[in-house]
């Protein structure tokens, strides 16, 4: 009976069973060794090695080495050449699991006597974690490596490692659970048992999914690493799922109960420890990917088909060695494999463009418009489509084997990464250079989840959606300068997000409904235009826990929970105003949003116009959406006969108090910056400026004097009762000053009303 197994490789696996023997397997070469023979008494139960990711200086011995289970109460620290380095007395009977955390800091280890105890590295006991009335038959670390998953008959426990935290536990299944695992990446736990059922869980003991009745218990489960997908094993069964928990795949291989699941570091391949005391071997294939008219399969190992639906051309691309990982976006499909990666343009699948890769362990592949990310055990890489080596992005305590689709993003001059350690955190980087672009990291008030960074626009406009804890959608400006981001609030109840690939409106589904933010940069514009510029529709046709696939063109790809691919259509129009608006067609745009006559375009054209200070074009657009006040003030601003402060004042008009009084202070435009402190009520400020340039501290003294009167109250602040008793205001000084300055502004060589 084969009992347990696990990589050190994706090459290279160990295998114990009741014969006493600890075997190694070579895949390359396919063949088996002896690497030790145990003592009649002791079988092994459990074998997990020592993180590969944590093998750098100094911990390289640690690395290869493994923890053996036993049941002669013993676990057991084995090297990689077969010797016994440690064995230490662990657990009153048998002990049945035993698992280095994430962060290879310490060692879990479960017993027959219902105990479960954490280790030092070196084997020291540190403290016993729980002690149930059952015998243990499997654990798993948090995410985080600060608690631990474990089984109590049919109850599933999570206990912290700080000993005043309370422990959640919660009924899981209805018969003895056999089996658990906790996936790193997705947060996600998955357990079988004996009602032969598995079950999805989250980390807060809510169920995911619940799969029906299988023939026999459930003996192993095990997520990949990516979090993906997870197989499940049972008597003569062994099932690929993917992690909203439907069924890929179903393999009927005569083997009797697969009691141990393990997956290669790469997440290509899956070994199995059977019952008839055979290891099973499986290999993922069938992984199909879609962009636009592209359809790319991995059809074996080595094989990838690529159909283009159009015309039915087909492509067969063969390599040497075993396909890894696969992307497939803006016209190219980058390959890795286990020693290279291949670059192929959609325009010509014949000469892709090749380099070798220092890693082989390939996690994350990631795209944008001008370069990829690769991410494997030495941290993310990026390159151009040529094959160049652009940058690699790095920070201090980055985990790269952490990193996913949520948690990394990057654009053409952007790269933004989730900080692992502190999840409030996400680190910007640039793109050309790997430098980060402040000396802080993005700090959000709730712990994020995911990051997404927009593809389009000049990289002075990027703009990054976040997903925090509490699934709320907040915007954040990335290219700050100096200043604090701008994060804005956009939605509620998030659960699945995509930017567009052409333009920068962004699809999310939010509590039964699909939204489209046709123009989300009108929350740094207007407020009150943002509810017109956003389109709903129910989901209920896409069923329970639909997710976002891809946005491409006015195309929205969703993948029901079932595992169906349904795609469904938004408003064209949009689109065309992004082209239009893009080449400053202004008079173009107005014609499309006329011929459309929907409020949404129309939302969409005022704030671009006003985002561009295209005054013209704001005042038809707001005027078409019935903001009256909106017009009026554009038309003053349009009647001002300098270029800066019309800037200045559409910069005010957006919100932007700071950006406009920057503005007219660089134009040495100080009255303007005074009166609009004035106007803001923002009263130090504008005496700071008075005082600061010698001029006008009267007009400051007097409106404010005027401003107090209103409400019948008297002046407390120190600053003006020190100025009021050395400044006279004189009203009539004051007017004259104010005509003197606008008729100063009209003689200007460069004064002119606009359109004028």
């Amino acid at each position: 009976m084969m009992l347990c197994v696990a990589w050190t490789t994706s090459e290279e696996l160990y295998s114990c069973s009741d014969d006493h023997q600890i075997l190694k397997w070579n895949l390359v070469s396919d063949e088996t060794s002896t690497l030790a023979k145990l003592p009649n008494e002791i079988y092994a139960t459990d074998i997990h090695f020592f993180p590969r990711a944590l093998g750098g200086k100094g911990k390289q011995s640690q690395a290869d080495v493994f923890v053996l289970a036993a049941t002669d109460g013993k676990y057991h620290l084995i090297s990689k050449s077969g010797r016994v380095e440690k064995s230490v007395d662990a657990h009153r009977g048998a002990v049945l699991c035993g698992r280095w955390s994430y962060d290879g800091s310490a060692m879990a280890t479960s017993g027959e006597d219902g105990q479960v105890k954490i280790w030092s590295r070196s084997g020291m006991l540190r403290s016993t974690i729980a002690q149930t009335g059952s015998p243990v038959y499997s654990i798993a670390w948090s995410p985080d490596s600060d608690q631990i998953l474990l089984i109590n008959g049919r109850h599933l426990i999570i206990k912290s490692m700080q000993a005043s935290a309370k422990p959640l536990q919660w009924k899981a299944h209805d018969g003895v659970i056999l089996k658990v695992d906790w996936n790193p990446i997705n947060n996600l736990i998955i357990s079988g048992g004996e009602d032969c059922k598995y079950r999805i869980w989250d980390s807060y003991g809510r169920q995911v999914y619940s799969s029906h009745p299988h023939d026999y218990p459930i003996t192993s489960v095990a997520w990949a690493p990516d979090g993906q997908v997870f197989a499940v094993g049972s008597f003569n069964t062994l099932r690929l799922c993917d992690q909203s928990g439907w069924s890929y795949a179903l393999e009927k291989p005569n083997v009797g109960s697969i009691f141990n699941i393990a997956w290669s570091g790469d997440g290509t391949q899956v070994a199995g420890a059977c019952g008839n005391g055979h290891v099973i071997f499986a290999h993922v294939v069938e992984r199909r990917m879609e962009w636009r008219n592209f359809e790319v399969v991995v059809v074996s190992l080595k094989t990838i088909q690529v159909r283009n639906v159009i015309d039915d051309s087909k492509e067969k691309l063969e390599f040497r060695d075993r396909i890894i990982k696969t992307s497939l976006s803006y016209e190219y499909l980058i390959v890795a494999t286990s020693s290279q990666c291949y670059v192929y343009s959609a325009r010509n699948w014949n000469t892709p463009m090749i380099f070798d890769l220092k890693d082989g362990t390939v996690t994350l592949i990631v795209q944008a418009e001008r370069h990829f990310g690769i991410v494997d055990n030495g941290g993310l890489h990026l390159y151009t489509y040529e094959g160049r080596l652009v940058s690699s992005p790095k920070y201090a305590g980055m985990r790269p084997d952490t990193l996913s689709t949520l948690t990394l993003s990057i654009s053409n001059d952007t790269v933004a990464i989730r900080d692992k350690t502190d999840e409030k955190l996400v680190h910007l980087f640039d793109s050309n250079t790997g430098k980060a672009l402040e000396s802080k990291p993005l700090a959000h008030k709730m712990e994020v989840i995911e990051v997404h960074l927009d593809h389009c626009g000049p990289p002075a406009e990027r703009r990054l959606a976040i997903i925090d804890k509490n699934r709320d959608l907040y915007l954040s400006t990335v290219r700050n300068f100096g200043k604090p981001a701008k994060v804005v609030k956009l939605g509620t109840m998030i659960y699945s997000l995509a930017w567009n690939d052409q333009t920068n409106m962004l699809a999310a589904l939010q509590d039964g409904k699909l939204t489209v933010w046709y123009y989300p940069n009108a929350v740094y514009v207007d407020k009150e235009l943002l509810s017109s510029t956003v389109s709903s529709k129910d989901t209920s046709g896409f069923g329970n826990s639909p997710q976002i696939v891809n946005f491409i063109g006015n195309h929205v790809t969703i993948r029901r929970a079932d595992g169906a691919l349904v795609s469904t259509g938004v408003s064209p129009y949009p689109v065309l105003l992004y082209e239009l608006v893009n080449s400053s067609r202004w008079d173009d745009a107005v014609r499309l949003c006329r011929f459309v006559k929907d409020e949404a375009v129309w939302g969409c054209l005022a704030a671009m116009a006003s985002y561009a200070k295209e005054l013209n074009t704001a005042e038809i657009a707001y005027a078409a959406v019935d903001m009256v006040d909106k017009v009026q003030y554009i038309l003053y601003i349009k009647e001002i006969p300098l270029k800066e402060c019309r800037a200045a004042e559409m910069a005010l008009f957006c919100g932007n108090a700071q950006d406009a009084e920057g503005m007219l202070l660089q134009a040495s435009l100080i009255f303007r910056a005074i009166m609009m402190n004035i106007s803001l009520y923002n009263w130090d400020r504008a005496l700071e400026l008075a005082v600061k340039h010698k001029t006008h501290v009267d007009t400051v003294l007097g409106y404010r004097q005027k401003f107090l009167n209103s409400f019948n109250k008297v002046e407390t602040n120190k600053r003006f009762l020190q100025f009021a008793q050395g400044v006279e205001v004189n009203w009539e000084q004051i007017q004259a000053k104010i005509e003197s300055e606008y008729q100063k502004e009209k003689e200007r060589p460069n004064a002119k009303s606009y359109g004028k």
